[in-house]
Order: C-alpha cells, then structure tokens, then sequence
C-alpha cells in the first residue's frame, strides 16, 4: 500500500467517524463522493465535484455534494478557499502544510506556495499591534510567466480598479 493509499484510508476513516459522530449514517453516495475529492488533487468548486461525480453516478444531486464537502470541511479533510472569482473552491487539507496562493488574473492558474519569510513578517506584524493571529489566507493576484510572454495582447485594468479573476476550471467541457 502506498502513502497516498494510507493518508486516503485514515481520511476515509475520519471522515466515517466524524459523519457518526453528527447522527449521520454512511452511504454509496457520501462514499463516491469522498473518494472523488480524494482522487482529484485540483482546487475544486462544489459544480466541479458535481460535474465529476455526474460521469460516475448521475442520481446524485449538487445538494448532496454540496452538503458531503461542508462534511468533509467540518472532519478537517477539506479546506474552503475563495480566490476572488465570487466561487468557493475546496482543497485537500488533511495532513498538509499551510501555504499561500497566487492566482494569474488572465488564465485563471493558481499557484501554491510557502514563505517562511512571510509568515515570519505576519507574526510580526501581528505581534506590533498585539493582535493574536488565528489563521491566515494570502492571496497574490497578478500575470503568471506564460500569460507575460503573451503580454502584448493583455488589456490592462486602470489603476486601482480590481481586477477580474477567472479561476482555471479542472473540468474539461
């Protein structure tokens, strides 16, 4: 059995218990719909799961889903990520370290990272205000190195507007 294998058979293990522990019984659905997310390492929006699941078992409704990845947020299998793009998107988030995301505001690609100099700098900015830092989310909006080779044909926003994001989507239509 691989890592990968064991990490999946402790979440699947997690995910039971924590489902039990809320009154609630373990389905074919709720266990497609784990395994799925597990299998897809991509940022995933709850319509991408939906579309997933669809090709595997199409009497599963987007309400199921939706509900199955609050769960699996709730068990600390899954973390809610929002990119500025109004969606919410979920990753995997058992046994993994923080990190920060830069997203390309023209192809939508995502990017994560580690800084070890900018956590430092944000205990340190909390510590000067005597602000207790919980969490953290760090976004970095800008041009990945392909869309900048393609520079020429970018229309630029005007100073200070926000920009448009537009997260890649994993599903493939």
């Amino acid at each position: 059995m691989t890592v990968k294998e064991k990490d999946f058979q402790k979440e699947k293990q997690i995910f039971l218990e924590h489902i039990q522990k809320s009154g609630l019984r373990r389905t074919a659905q709720r266990d497609l719909i784990l395994e799925i997310f597990l299998r897809t390492e991509e940022h995933l929006s709850s319509e991408d799961l939906y579309w997933f699941i669809q090709k595997e078992d199409s009497s599963i409704g987007h309400t199921t889903v939706y509900r199955t990845l609050k769960l699996l947020t709730e068990a600390g299998l899954a973390r809610e990520v929002r990119f500025g793009d109004g969606k919410t998107y979920y990753e995997h988030h058992y046994n993994l370290e923080h990190h920060d995301h830069m997203i390309c505001t023209e192809c939508g690609e995502v990017i994560e990272f580690f800084s070890a100099e900018l956590e430092a700098l944000q205990e340190l900015m909390a510590n000067k205000f005597g602000f207790k830092l919980t969490h953290h989310s760090l976004r970095i909006l800008g041009v990945c190195a392909e869309c900048q080779a393609k520079e020429n044909s970018l229309h630029r926003a005007a100073p200070g507007a926000q920009p448009k994001i537009r997260v890649k989507s994993v599903v493939s239509v």
